[in-house]
C-alpha cells in the first residue's frame, strides 16, 4: 500500500474510532482532497451510516467512496454523457473490489455475516461496541480503495 494509502486508511480508522460512522469516517478523511472543512464533510456523510441513516442497506463506507468520487471527478452537466459513464464506471469498479473481499456491500449482511444483529437504532460507542463491529475493516477497505483510485492519474 502507497504512503497516501496508508494515510487515508489511517485517517479513516481514527476518525470511526473517535465516535463518527462508518460514512463519516471515509468521507471526512478526503475532506482535504475535496477543499472541504473536515466540520462540513462529517455532516454531508453523517446520514450515510448505518447503511444510510440505519436501514442497514448499502455499508456507509461504500456510500462514502461514491461521495468522494462525485465530489473529485463528478459532472455537472446534465448533458455530459461521458462524464456520467466515466463517474458510474468508477464507482462500480470500487464497488465490485470491495464485494470482492466482503461479497456484499450489504449493511445488514455485513454485520450479520460478524454475527451481530442489525438494528437501525444507533449503538453507544462504548470500547465493548469496538471489539465486537468489524466495520472497521469495511472502512479500511473503502478509504484504501478510494486512495489508489486517486492517485490513478
Amino acid at each position: 500500500m502507497s504512503p497516501y494509502a496508508q494515510g487515508k486508511v489511517d485517517r479513516a480508522r481514527e476518525l470511526y474510532l473517535s465516535g463518527y460512522n462508518c460514512a463519516q469516517a471515509v468521507f471526512a478523511a478526503f475532506a482535504e482532497e475535496m477543499k472541504v472543512p473536515v466540520e462540513t464533510a462529517l455532516k454531508i456523510a453523517s446520514g450515510m451510516g448505518g447503511g444510510i441513516g440505519g436501514l442497514r442497506e448499502t455499508c456507509g463506507a461504500v456510500s462514502a467512496m461514491a461521495l468522494v468520487l462525485g465530489t473529485l471527478r463528478g459532472y455537472n452537466d446534465a448533458a455530459d454523457y461521458e462524464g456520467k459513464k466515466e463517474l458510474y464506471a468508477a464507482v462500480q469498479r470500487l464497488h465490485g473490489e470491495f464485494c470482492k473481499e466482503y461479497e456484499t456491500s450489504n449493511c445488514r449482511q455485513l454485520l450479520i455475516s460478524a454475527g451481530i444483529a442489525a438494528s437501525n437504532v444507533p449503538a453507544e460507542r462504548t470500547p465493548e461496541y469496538y471489539r465486537k463491529r468489524p466495520c472497521y475493516r469495511y472502512i479500511e477497505k473503502a478509504a484504501q480503495l478510494l486512495a489508489e483510485e486517486l492517485e490513478v492519474p
